[in-house]
């Protein structure tokens, strides 16, 4: 059986109807009670309540896209009763119709008019100010919901930025790579090309995704790191260990390699020698842990790895799951690292 999803437009749809069967049950056991016959009393209360469902219906149309002002709220204030006035009329000139042999009910039924409007109308008032919260209450979860999606639209788009911004980054220094050995080395820098583009269109295909599996983002920073090693030859090594039961994890899509490159970057450039850098991936209480590594030059202030590379991981981190303690760094001798914790939520 299918049930609409709550909202305050079908919260009140389901008041109105609630209000109309109490509102029939009540008019017939009380005329019932004073003496009416079962057949009088059931078609009484069944007009009187048909028109008032009507009457209802009228109100929340009317009171639908209310709006404060003195106009509105006198229109609040005499609407109800003027509206109730009309019913009672209406249901007094129907049951006269039906039942014009009935001189007994037909006299019960023109000395209960007043009391009949009084009532009416201070139900009708008391559901017109219903009407108004409910459309208020309506009008709030629709800007909400508003608000939600353009923020969730903002989101999305630095979050596809942030991404963009980082592949024109390694992208430049892979040609810059590339202009550089097209003479020294002709051979490595055509190896280089046919990397890259394996890389750039493995990374093509995580567009428009928001989760990959760890199993694949350590594919594409293998592809990464092949073209790294490319630019610098035997003095990168490069220790990468994933910890057994955690390729299946997801995360977002390209979150370790920038984190990498940093690495790299601060590890090697302004060095001759072998440089090691460390990558640990593992699972840790109910996240999962990347640990990344490399040694760097503690007297040169300029040397400690706080680029580009860092700030977008964070703010992507920021932004996905709206904490700013999921990357933290920290340098002693001689070594930086940079841990970054993924929350497990698939």
């Amino acid at each position: 059986m299918y049930l609409p999803a709550f909202s305050p437009a079908n919260f009140g749809k389901w008041i109105l109807l609630g209000i109309a069967c109490i509102w029939f049950l009540g008019g017939y056991f009380l005329l019932h009670t004073q003496g009416l016959e079962e057949e009088v009393a059931l078609v009484d209360a069944f007009f009187f309540t048909l028109l008032f469902l009507g009457g209802m219906l009228l109100l929340e149309q009317v009171f639908r896209h209310f709006s404060d002002s003195p106009k509105n709220t006198v229109l609040l204030l005499i609407f109800p009763l003027l509206l109730g006035g009309g019913i009672v009329w209406t249901h007094a000139q129907l049951l006269s119709w039906w039942f014009d042999e009935e001189f007994d009910y037909l006299e019960q039924l023109a000395a209960s008019f007043y009391f009949r409007w009084l009532l009416l109308g201070l139900v009708l008032q008391l559901l017109a100010l219903l009407s108004v919260v409910l459309s208020k209450l309506a009008g709030q979860e629709e800007l909400s919901r508003r608000e939600g999606q353009l923020l969730q639209l903002s989101k999305d788009a630095e979050l596809a930025q942030l991404r963009q911004q980082l592949q024109p980054h390694f992208l430049f220094n892979s040609l810059n790579s590339i202009h550089a050995l097209v003479l020294a080395n002709p051979q490595r820098a055509r190896d280089m090309v046919l990397l890259l583009s394996d890389f750039l269109r493995g990374t093509l295909r995580t567009e428009g995704q928001s989760w990959i599996s760890l199993a694949d983002e350590v594919k594409y920073l293998t592809m990464y790191l092949d073209i790294e090693r490319v630019r610098f030859g035997h003095r990168l090594l490069v220790d990468l260990q994933v910890e057994d039961g955690v390729e299946a994890l997801k995360i977002p899509p390209l979150l370790v390699q920038p984190l990498v490159e940093n690495a790299i970057k601060y590890g090697l450039y302004g060095t001759l020698g072998e440089v090691k850098i460390f990558i640990h991936c593992q699972k840790e209480d109910n996240y999962l842990l990347v640990k990344v590594q490399n040694p760097f030059d503690s007297q040169d202030s300029g040397q400690e790895g706080t680029g580009f590379g860092l700030s977008s991981v964070e703010r992507r981190l920021f932004l996905i799951y709206g904490r700013t303690d999921l990357l933290e760094k920290s340098a002693s001798n001689s070594l930086f690292s940079v841990y970054l914790k993924i929350p497990v939520t698939r």
